[in-house]
């Protein structure tokens, strides 16, 4: 049986993407620092998939100052859930068809 693979979304290809929308889908939102701590990321490496989701509409980014430091904050979009929960129907329709196959 041929898999199709048209229903799993590429901005999720990436593991730390995968990993990012996870927490922000999990959580109201997160912060910069903290996303970079849970995931174990560098600054650059962490910016640059952020950016690509916030290209794609799939995160929210708020940016503001807790004293004199600036904070940034990340939160899923509703355009990001959905888009998260239809490419996690296609993995789940992936592991049932595979299991069909046995």
């Amino acid at each position: 049986m041929k898999i199709s693979l048209e229903q799993f979304d590429k901005a999720f290809e990436n593991r730390l993407r995968l990993q990012v929308m996870s927490v922000l889908v999990a959580n109201e939102y997160y912060d910069f620092n903290a996303l970079k701590e849970l995931l174990n990321a560098t600054d650059g490496n962490l910016a640059s998939h952020l950016k690509a989701l916030e290209k794609e509409e799939y995160i929210i980014v708020t940016k503001s100052f807790i004293g004199r430091k600036p904070n940034t904050q990340y939160a899923a979009s509703a355009k990001g859930r959905e888009a998260f929960k239809k490419h996690l129907e296609a993995l789940e329709n992936l592991i049932k068809q595979q299991k069909n196959n046995i």
